[in-house]
């Protein structure tokens, strides 16, 4: 395509990080209707992939690209093909209703502009992650995905449990994360290549590797903690401490799908393995039946859904891992249908809660009369989810069927616990449905009546949108099924998928036969989780207790480390870094034969001669002596403050090398720096006892005189070691060169301290100016030192808020009740009285103190007791 088309995909990508960046602004203006206002952003992107499927559907993929990092030859490419424009078109069109019904469900909240800045850029992170070729790319959006949901999840912050359930999504995701990283590494390693849409020419590449099993790992790993697969589930019933509208995008369009296209986008390469196929299939059942049945126990309608959302995700992790052309369909046409009813049934259950106060299927029911729009748009939904004609997800399940009446036990097992998994999702479904609406009126903690338009829009388009899906089937089978199976599978799909029901094929049968279950379920479903909440109970341990325990766990290993490492002896951490010095200068010279260019060779000759003292100058020789009286006076300092002056008189030699050797620009500046250091030093130092002499025990004379032993003669072999060596002057030569021509300064100190390495300057400048102002902070902040019983200015009293209490209140009192006194304060005495006595005076009437004596002594002393003269 060309640049237009590459512009306008990469706006579709961005688009909704900008309305992010802009939402708090536009809901400051617009905050009855921002809700509105902002849902244009995904409405548009709805619009604009609507107008690709024609061209999808022509050449079958539209691929654009971003220059990225072209040092690396890395593009921010996209690719969108028949898989991505379903997940596309499911993520903008259902965020677009998310962002209509946020406004209205959070209408009034102090945040909500921040709110649906969240909202958005979680929506462009999720896009991003669909439309991505680029795996570098597609691993930047997997990790926005999380950021954003960890923001999204604890938008309430206050609360503990969001707080937790956050920090849980949160840790839980980015394990997949680094996992996906790695894979994906791997898979560049392996292919040469970074794009996605490349690797479908190079199955073999990928497959009959001696690495495949750690690539599959890796992206398993990803995509199980994405998709809350079993045993890694437990983290997504915990985000149902966000709000509803988090709750109704999450669990139907975006973070726990994404793991779920990535097994799907990997399946031309990674799939088609027994492995592959064992692990998804074995690991997506036991998800299905936990799910569902964890929804059965719940009596919390979100709770409810959040359980169904893990057994839906085993389903298409199932339907994945088969890889047959028919559970490739049944995996799209579910994954549609799932999208539209799970939306709409969370929107359902926050109008519930937000008009009637509570969300308990307990204590609710006949809500059909006071909510009846609510109630139809459950209705709508719920047919979806049980599994009815006219609803898409209808033939969903009777895709999944096809192709498992064989005699293969395997298949028949596969089978069994699809219907198993289904009936107990239709069965959640009529609880969800029915309940609330049906049977007598119960009180409510609001008074119920019908949501607003804002509540409704949502869960009503989206519940007809699954019935209009399923009345056009054949369109929706040649526009979204056929382009989208075909992406997966990498090769031709054609749907079948029709009206023309025959009673004779044993896959309808199949399908009453779970709607027969489905009933049972739902009519003993108040036995069915009565028992699941007895087993809960005995079982003790869940997964959720046992991450409290890791956690737990991590936080203290991690706190004994720091108290070991970090015990905040300045000494010890100094023998720390000179002995590893010590370690990383002498190990590469002995042990790495790095001394050996010191030997004497036939080019060299002898080094006795090459070793002989330079002819100096009188003032040369004055330098040598003053750093050699500068170094004698540090080792023979008596105290703190003479060592630090002694210091200084090493920097000075150092500075006159400088300016020796041709560097007044260095010297100048290696003076400064001494001055400064001792100045800064002296200053900030005169709170500890400088003046007092440091003595040191024999064994630490003996240590740290070794340490400053080794140190030092590692430098000098390190540095003739170097000088043995030939002179490499390309980047001098570089600097010299292009000093004038590119940095105009023929100063090439200055050039290369400016221009060439100007962050780094930079960085060293910023670095002093934060030490610099830490420390007049700090001299600014002495307090001068109050003599100790001095007189202290009285305090003023505080406005009485309550009435002067009567003296029968006085004498009830606790006795160590202070009290104020006009003028100052009046001392506590040293043991509280047993009882006040009934005729003293209010505290007003007391005359103030005329004595310093009688003054409370201050509260804050000096730090430190000057030494006496």
């Amino acid at each position: 395509m060309g640049p237009d088309i590459d512009a306008s995909i990469a706006l579709v990508a961005i688009a909704p990080f900008v309305a992010a960046a802009l939402a708090p602004l536009i809901h400051r203006f617009t905050k009855p209707l921002s809700g509105w206002v902002l849902a244009l952003v995904p409405a548009a992107i709805f619009v604009f992939l609507v107008t690709l499927i024609e061209p999808v559907l022509a050449t079958g993929a539209i691929s654009a690209r971003i220059g990225w990092v072209p040092a690396y030859g890395l593009d921010l490419s996209f690719f969108i093909d028949g898989l991505s424009l379903t997940f596309a078109l499911t993520i903008s069109g259902i965020g677009t209703l998310i962002v209509i019904y946020s406004g209205a469900y959070l209408a009034g909240h102090p945040h909500l502009g921040r709110f649906l800045a969240f909202l958005l850029a979680f929506m462009g992170a999720m896009l991003g992650l669909v439309l991505a070729d680029n795996m570098l790319g597609l691993f930047v959006f997997w990790e926005l995905t999380a950021i954003t949901s960890f923001l999204l999840i604890g938008f309430d912050a206050v609360r503990a449990a969001a707080r937790r359930g956050a920090i849980q999504a949160l840790v839980i995701t980015n394990i997949g994360g680094m996992a996906l990283l790695a894979g994906v590494i791997l898979v560049q390693q392996l292919t040469g290549t970074w794009e996605l849409s490349e690797l479908r020419g190079m199955e073999d590449a990928v497959r009959e590797h001696g690495l495949y099993g750690l690539v599959l790992a890796c992206f398993i790993i990803a995509a199980f903690t994405k998709s809350a697969q079993f045993p890694l589930h437990f983290w997504l019933p915990n985000a149902m401490e966000a709000p509803t509208p988090v709750s109704a995008f999450l669990h139907s369009a975006t973070m726990v799908q994404a793991g779920v296209y990535l097994l799907a986008r990997a399946t031309p390469w990674l799939g088609g393995t027994v492995a592959w196929t064992t692990i998804l299939v074995c690991f997506g059942g036991v998800t299905l039946i936990w799910g569902a049945l964890g929804s059965l126990r719940q009596t919390d309608l979100k709770q409810m859904l959040a359980q169904s959302t893990i057994a839906s995700l085993g389903l298409l992790v199932l339907l994945v891992g088969l890889g047959t052309q028919t559970a490739i369909a049944g995996m799209v046409i579910y994954f549609v249908a799932h999208a539209l009813y799970k939306a709409g049934l969370f929107m359902v259950v926050g109008a519930i809660d937000h008009e009637a106060g509570t969300r308990e299927i307990t204590a609710l029911g006949g809500l059909s009369g006071k909510m009846p729009i609510t109630f139809a748009a459950a209705i709508l939904a719920g047919l979806s989810m049980f599994g009815l004609p006219p609803a898409i997800a209808f033939f969903a399940k009777e895709e999944m069927y096809l192709n498992l009446l064989s005699p293969h036990w395997q298949d028949l097992s596969v089978l069994a616990v699809l219907i198993a998994g289904n009936a107990l999702l239709a069965a959640v479904g009529a609880l969800v449905v029915i309940k609330p609406f049906l049977g007598p009126v119960m009180p409510t903690p609001k008074s119920a009546h019908e949501a607003s338009s804002g509540l409704l829009a949502g869960p009503v388009i989206l519940g007809l949108a699954g019935i209009a899906t399923a009345l056009l089937v054949g369109w929706f089978g040649h526009t979204v099924l056929e382009p989208a199976a075909t992406a997966i599978l990498n090769e031709p799909v054609e749907s079948h998928l029709t009206w023309a029901i025959d009673f004779t094929k044993p896959v309808v049968w199949l399908s009453v036969a779970t709607w027969v279950l489905a009933g049972l379920v739902y009519r003993y479903a108040t036995t069915i989780r009565t028992l699941l909440r007895r087993f809960e109970t005995r079982l003790g341990w869940t997964a959720d207790t046992v991450f409290d325990a890791v956690m737990f766990g991590l936080i203290r290993f991690s706190g004994s480390v720091t108290r070991v490492l970090h015990h905040g002896r300045l000494e010890l951490y100094l023998v720390t870094v000179f002995s590893l010095m010590a370690l990383a200068l002498m190990v590469p010279l002995f042990a790495l034969g790095g001394i050996n260019a010191l030997l004497p060779t036939a080019e060299l000759g002898n080094w006795a001669a090459q070793l002989r003292w330079p002819h100096l100058a009188p003032y040369e020789w004055g330098v040598i002596i003053l750093a050699l009286a500068g170094l004698g006076a540090i080792v023979a300092a008596p105290n703190r403050l003479y060592s630090i002056l002694a210091l200084g008189v090493q920097g000075t030699a150092v500075a006159l090398i400088f300016l020796l050797f041709g560097a007044p620009d260095l010297a100048f500046t290696q003076l400064m720096v001494e001055i400064l250091s001792v100045v800064i030093l002296a200053l900030v130092m005169t709170r500890l006892n400088l003046d007092e002499r440091d003595h040191r025990p024999f064994e630490d004379w003996a240590r740290d005189g070794t340490l400053a032993l080794v140190c030092g003669a590692g430098v000098s072999l390190l540095l003739m070691v170097v000088l043995s060596g030939t002179l490499d002057t390309r980047l001098s030569d570089f600097f010299i060169a292009t000093s004038v021509p590119i940095a105009h300064g023929a100063n090439i100190v200055n050039v290369i301290l400016v221009d060439f390495r100007g962050f780094d300057t930079l960085g060293e400048i910023s670095v002093l100016m934060a030490a610099g102002i830490s420390i007049m902070v700090l001299l600014r902040s002495r307090r001068a030192p109050v003599a100790v019983g001095s007189p202290v200015p009285p305090a003023p009293i505080a406005p009485k808020i309550k009435p002067e209490p009567t003296q029968s209140a006085c004498a009830a009192a606790a006795p160590s009740a202070k009290s104020t006194v006009k003028g100052g304060a009046k001392p506590a005495p040293k043991r509280p009285a047993p009882k006040k006595p009934a005729n003293k005076k209010p505290a007003s009437e007391n005359p103030a103190p005329k004595s310093p004596s009688s003054v409370a002594k201050p509260v804050t002393t000096p730090r430190r007791k000057r030494a006496a003269p």
